[in-house]
């Protein structure tokens, strides 16, 4: 069994407070993991304002790019390594990590190298009463210590969707992920430390929310920026926190994402994208899908093509090539997700397939396992309709004409994603345009280019990242007026 240190300052830290980490494969436990105390959490910002205040703040950029590129190389190093602390923190198929989770968090450190290298900032001239002019520049600053609080659906992806940036600015980061997914944060420390970062630029905290480390890190008064993917209710309470010193906060929340099918879809590119956009990651995705609107007259072909997909999926060892859809992270979770199933029903749902537990190999029995599952039949106020699960499960429901299902789809209090599938061109533009979401895709699901803008609108987020926008929040411009 493994035991997950903090690390602080370059060195792996022991608490006395810990507690355990379970596969949610099998329930066993796979971890000890030290929590981190106040003290704990006061020492790690002691260490990054000591880097930044030393070796990493006076470091020239190229150089700190350089050390970048290490950390990309040196998780390509230890590539498997990765796969298998993420396949087992989470229970997603070893090819989800081998394939898209791992090369997305190495590839994280090359592209915002690149970006930070390659970004301009404005100039402008201006005229003064002697006629000889001044000119105006602005400069990036990394805003200071950056708290990153990470969520367990795709912890290495997204830890690094927020660390790369942060250290390509030229930030120090204390770096909170979930106490469901602490294994990958841990040993991209010891990559760290082994590129050459200097110490006290990377810091790892375990814990959980109040009362814990996450608590103690957005109220630490050294902290100069935070930011979190996670639950919108968890997002609220660090805005709470981060309003004591006016500090800026960068979230990415909930979601109740839409998928709007129009009859003249190509129903093969729907059914695919659909079926990824539910079932990725067993609809742990804040990208996924749990709201389907399809136009009346493909409903009934749509609905027995998606189920028929639903019950092709494989459950099984994360480990197995076979397998197609891993547990829940945990059996907390299960219990919620079992608990929407349970309301569909009492709401009146027509159960279309799934909607329980299935029958797993005694090996995995304990394990956190749910079966797909697709209903149909609930109004748009039922509680599977406007909540959100993150699970594997969708309700969809026939619609008439583009503006009632625009109106539909709008109705609720998260703007995260949505997928349009028609083969009408300006239809595809207009309904893109109305929907109230940070992100659109037409006729595809998850094709992301790491330069464009990326978040939600409403309860699910505030700020962008991607690209040059990741750069706002992990810098502060400064404008220099230069008298000719």
């Amino acid at each position: 069994m493994q035991s997950l240190k903090n690390f602080i300052g370059g060195a792996f830290v022991a608490s006395e407070r810990r507690f355990e980490k379970r596969s949610p494969v099998t329930n066993a436990v796979i971890a000890e993991v030290h929590e981190a105390g106040a003290a704990g959490i006061d020492a790690a910002v002691q260490a990054a304002r000591a880097a930044l205040h030393g070796p990493w703040g006076a470091m020239p950029m190229a150089r700190r790019l350089e050390l970048l590129g290490r950390v990309a190389a040196e998780i390509d190093r230890r590539f498997e390594d990765f796969v298998a602390a993420e396949t087992a923190d989470t229970g997603m198929p070893a090819h989800f990590s081998r394939h898209v989770a791992i090369p997305r968090g190495a590839a994280n450190f090359r592209i915002f190298a690149d970006v930070v290298k390659n970004v301009a900032t404005e100039c402008f001239p201006m005229d003064t009463p002697d006629g000889a002019g001044a000119l105006n520049y602005a400069i990036r600053r990394p805003v200071g210590v950056v708290g990153v609080i990470c969520p367990w659906n795709a912890p290495f992806l997204l830890m690094t969707w927020k660390v790369a940036p942060a250290l390509a600015c030229g930030n120090a980061v204390i770096v909170k992920p979930s106490e469901e997914t602490p294994a990958t944060a841990t040993l991209l420390a010891e990559v760290m430390r082994e590129a050459g970062i200097p110490d006290g630029v990377y810091n790892v905290v375990h814990g959980f929310g109040p009362g814990s480390a996450g608590e103690f890190l957005t109220r630490h008064a050294g902290v100069d920026a935070i930011t979190f993917t996670g639950e919108t209710r968890t997002g609220e309470a660090i805005m709470k926190a981060a309003a004591t010193g006016a500090r800026p906060i960068s979230l990415e929340m909930g979601g109740k994402n839409p998928a709007i099918v129009f009859a003249d879809a190509d129903l093969d590119t729907a059914i695919e994208a659909t079926l990824r956009s539910v079932f990725a990651n067993s609809g742990q995705v804040c990208l996924g899908t749990e709201r389907v609107y399809v136009e009346r007259p493909l409903f009934e072909a749509f609905t027995a093509r998606l189920k028929a997909g639903a019950e092709a999926l494989t459950l099984g060892d994360p480990l197995d090539p076979a397998t197609t859809m891993g547990p829940l992270i945990s059996q907390e979770h299960r219990a919620k997700v079992l608990s929407y199933y349970k309301k569909a029903m009492d709401e009146g749902a027509t159960l279309v397939t799934g909607g329980g537990v299935p029958a797993m190999p005694p090996a995995l029995a304990e394990g956190a396992w749910v079966q797909p599952t697709l209903w149909t039949g609930l109004p748009d106020d039922a509680a599977v309709v406007r909540e959100e699960i993150f699970g594997p499960c969708c309700h969809i429901a026939p619609f008439d004409t583009e503006a009632e299902v625009l109106a539909r789809a709008n109705d609720t209090p998260y703007g995260l994603a949505a997928s349009v599938y028609t083969r009408d061109l300006a239809r595809a533009h207009r309904v893109a345009a109305g929907l109230q979401t940070g992100l659109v895709w037409i006729n595809s699901w998850f094709l992301r280019d790491l330069r464009t803008p990326f978040g939600g609108a409403k309860q699910s987020g505030i700020g962008r990242e991607g690209g040059v926008h990741s750069l706002e929040f992990y810098t502060e411009l400064k404008n220099v007026c230069v008298k000719l």
